[in-house]
């Protein structure tokens, strides 16, 4: 089994680190240091709690002053690069915010995210004053870097996983957008990434203005066009019909459905918590003209209270020849995952073509004997 994620903050990694800050700042207590990160708690703790404890901790060997203890920093970051030495910018996060620090704070956010990543550590000056941080922000968007130009994106997307939401955002994204307009067609997919998944964050609580957006976006640069395709990927799942006329998927009418015959099936479709079932489908679709079609199979997930919430899979999305058969099988995992658990009832599958449902069936999923 692989070692948790968390493990990277070993004994060994915060012995190399702390001598790295012994040399630069020679009155720092190693021993004490590792000691007081590693005490008794150390081993429950999570990632972040780890990270955040040797900010803590820092905070406390370091020079009292803050602009000293960014110094000492400053002379190490260079060697201390990548994933683990988010605790870089997250000790700006705790110790920085004071109106007195913000230009010091500033300077070293840009700098840190070049060598590892500041966007979980801009979100509270975002929330404390949105205004003056988002100038700050459309100043990073212009930065040489493209490190600095993703700050500025992907620190202020309104959903940005495992970081602190933006509600202000979410209510109004209005500020996001100029950092968004000067970020479409960035050189660096690093940022033309982040540019897409801002706009797919922006489109689950205002789709109509990633809609706008997309309309006047597309068809202006490739690299854009990709942004566009992307950030409206949500919005294509929820098979909004402006969006898929967009993209050029092809519309289903009664006079003119664009599946003529489907059928899908599951096997077992008895199974236990934990196993694997096979998915067969096949699908004609309608004689002409080539069709832009996007297939997938949508599952009412059971819930812990009985309700049912359906999430869809992908299994193909492509433009075909007018009278194509399309048929073809994929294994499902119906194992628990760290994002999603399973419950016993009867599951219902969909086949779902262009946003519209085509064929269906049913799976019953129980609890394993020797499942606890």
């Amino acid at each position: 089994m692989a070692e948790p994620l968390k493990a990277i903050y070993s004994e060994k990694f915060l012995r190399l680190f702390a001598q790295r800050v012994h040399e630069a700042y020679a009155p720092f207590d190693m021993e004490g240091f590792i000691a007081k990160t590693m005490d008794e708690s150390w081993e429950i703790l999570e990632l972040k709690a780890r990270m955040r404890r040797i900010t803590q901790t820092l905070g406390d060997y370091l020079p009292a002053q803050y602009e000293e203890a960014i110094e000492v920093l400053f002379m190490i970051d260079e060697a201390c690069t990548g994933f683990p030495y988010l605790f870089f910018p997250d000790f700006i996060e705790v110790f920085g915010q004071e109106d007195r620090h913000w230009s010091l704070s500033m300077k070293a956010l840009e700098r840190f995210t070049q060598r590892s990543s500041a966007e979980f550590a801009v979100r509270p000056f975002l929330l404390r004053d949105p205004e003056k941080m988002m100038l700050q922000m459309l100043v990073w968007s212009k930065h040489p870097n493209e490190h600095v130009r993703r700050l500025a994106s992907e620190g202020s997307r309104p959903r940005l996983p495992w970081g602190q939401a933006l509600p202000m955002f979410k209510r109004d994204p209005s500020p996001i957008l100029p950092l968004l307009e000067q970020l479409k067609e960035d050189s660096a997919l690093y940022v033309r990434k982040s540019v897409a998944n801002n706009l797919n964050d922006i489109a689950k609580d205002h789709p109509s203005i990633v809609l706008d957006i997309a309309r006047r976006w597309k068809g202006t640069h490739p690299d854009t066009d990709w942004i566009v395709r992307h950030g409206c990927r949500t919005l294509i799942r929820k098979a909004d019909p402006e969006i898929l006329a967009l993209f050029g998927y092809a519309e289903s009418a009664e006079e003119t459905p664009l599946i003529t015959a489907a059928s899908l099936s599951m096997e077992p479709t008895v199974l236990s918590i934990g196993e694997k079932s096979e998915l067969r489908y096949e699908l004609q679709v309608r004689e002409g003209e080539p069709v832009r079609i996007r297939i997938e199979y949508g599952i009412d997930f059971v819930k812990s209270n009985g309700n049912t919430s359906r999430k869809l899979f992908l299994l193909s999305d492509k433009t075909v020849s007018g009278g194509t058969m399309l048929n073809g099988t994929r294994n499902h995992s119906w194992a628990n995952l760290t994002t999603r658990r399973h419950y016993p009832g009867e599951h219902r599958i969909a086949l779902v073509v262009n946003g519209q449902e085509a064929a269906n069936t049913v799976v019953n999923l129980a609890i394993a004997d020797m499942v606890e």
